[in-house]
């Protein structure tokens, strides 16, 4: 009895589902070069949506730093080892994913795309990719649950100065079936970026990517019922009033516009809490059974204290080079916060854009990577299709990458894999 054949492959499996297409006429949904994915989204986009999906805090030189850190560092392959069978999966807090990537939180999708965040849960469960659900959504956290079966999913927190309302989300996101809770902490204030105060636009407040909030009891039972008088009238208020009830079409709240903009005055006043300290994590862990994971470390310091602090992992990320202009890049810092958090799972996140990427994290000491602008641009272009193409890519090239290097495994990913970083 002959054995079976091996599975096949992703990157092999990519190659010839776009070869083959492709001899009939067919060419990809999506490009698969990453600058002109990024061009084709931005054709797609509004000027208000690419300015918020693809620009970054001031001169964007972290946004820079990112992508030049992957770029130093060069893999040395070597040659005649039995690569004929590959394991991508990783296993994270317990649990097995099918690769070592997630889809990152990304607030204010319906700035890209009608379906949101349910047409990018949608695109992960069809590919077996882990989620992480924004607190800044435009769907609430339990529509994109029921649409991802078992896939993995995980939350965003952004601590509000509300604790009734953190308290309402973290047990929100236990109900809906998130394996872990991820507090963002490089957000405590909104970065300097130029591209948005050029166009003096902020999606929040035209009552955009609030869905976690106005589908929320405890945030709904806070608005008042009319606004606060200011005193200032702002200029627009009619733009501000039109897209409000475009929002609300096909995802209503039950909320007339008088009070969506009460909603959005209580949200503005509430979303952030420049005070945070080590200190509340211990609060949050009364709060929530769940794992706890830290967004936003980039010092080995801040790593060893959050070991301390008993959390359960470690996001490396700068937000995407959205918050502070001319910080160091994630992957610089990525080896120094590993070496200080004590066997913590640690993720990398902000930079990444291919398979190669993915793969440089991992040799550097990362258990997996989360992905971000990259699966938006996919959604600009071509809904749920758009994001699993994107998906099936990076996948594919970390495949190949892979292969090519003389690894079957990413397990075996190591500093060895790459030159001596100068």
């Amino acid at each position: 009895m002959s054995e079976a054949p091996p599975p096949a492959a992703p990157g092999r499996q990519r190659q010839m589902e776009v070869y083959v297409t492709g001899a009939g006429g067919t060419r990809p949904l999506v490009p698969v070069a990453p600058a002109k994915l990024e061009a084709a989204a931005a054709r797609k986009m509004s000027q208000e949506a690419a300015a918020y999906i693809i620009g970054g805090a001031g001169m964007e030189s972290t946004m820079a730093a990112n992508r030049s850190a992957f770029d130093r560092h060069r893999f040395v392959p070597r040659v005649l080892n039995d690569v004929s069978v590959r394991d991508l999966s990783v296993t994270l807090l317990g649990r097995k994913h099918k690769a070592p990537l997630l889809l990152a939180p990304v607030g204010v999708l319906e700035m890209v795309h009608a379906q949101a965040d349910l047409a990018v849960a949608r695109a992960a469960a069809a590919e077996g990719c882990g989620m992480i659900f924004s607190n800044q959504a435009s769907v609430p956290m339990e529509g994109c649950a029921s649409a991802m079966g078992d896939t993995p999913r995980w939350f965003q927190l952004y601590w509000s100065s509300d604790d009734d309302f953190v308290r309402s989300l973290v047990g929100r996101a236990e109900q809906s079936g998130c394996e872990a809770i991820v507090v963002t902490l490089d957000t405590t204030l909104l970065g300097w970026r130029p591209r948005d105060l050029d166009l003096a636009y902020l999606p929040f407040l035209r009552g955009l990517g609030l869905a976690q909030y106005l589908s929320d009891p405890v945030f709904r039972g806070k608005v008042p019922s009319s606004p606060p008088d200011t005193g200032v009238k702002p200029r627009g208020l009619d733009i501000v009033s039109t897209a409000l009830s475009l929002y609300r079409k096909g995802r209503t709240f039950d909320l007339p516009l008088s009070r969506m903009r009460a909603a959005v005055a209580h949200f503005t006043a509430t979303y952030s809490r420049p005070d945070l300290g080590w200190s509340d994590i211990a609060r949050l862990r009364d709060m929530t059974r769940l794992p706890i994971l830290l967004k936003g470390i980039r010092h080995a310091e801040d790593a060893a204290l959050a070991l301390e602090h008993g959390v359960d992992g470690i996001v490396v990320s700068n937000h995407g080079g959205r918050q502070v202009d001319g910080e160091t890049a994630t992957l610089d810092a990525l080896p120094a916060v590993v070496a200080a958090a004590g066997g913590l799972p640690v993720l990398l996140d902000s930079g990444i854009r291919t398979g190669s990427d993915v793969a440089k994290a991992l040799a550097l000491g990362a258990d997996a990577v989360l992905v971000g602008r990259p699966y938006v641009y996919g959604l600009a272009i071509a809904g749920e299709a758009g994001v699993r193409e994107v998906i099936r890519n990076i996948v594919a090239e970390l495949d190949l990458t892979l292969a090519l290097c003389g690894l079957s495994r990413v397990a075996d990913l190591g500093p060895y894999c790459l030159e001596p970083h100068s």
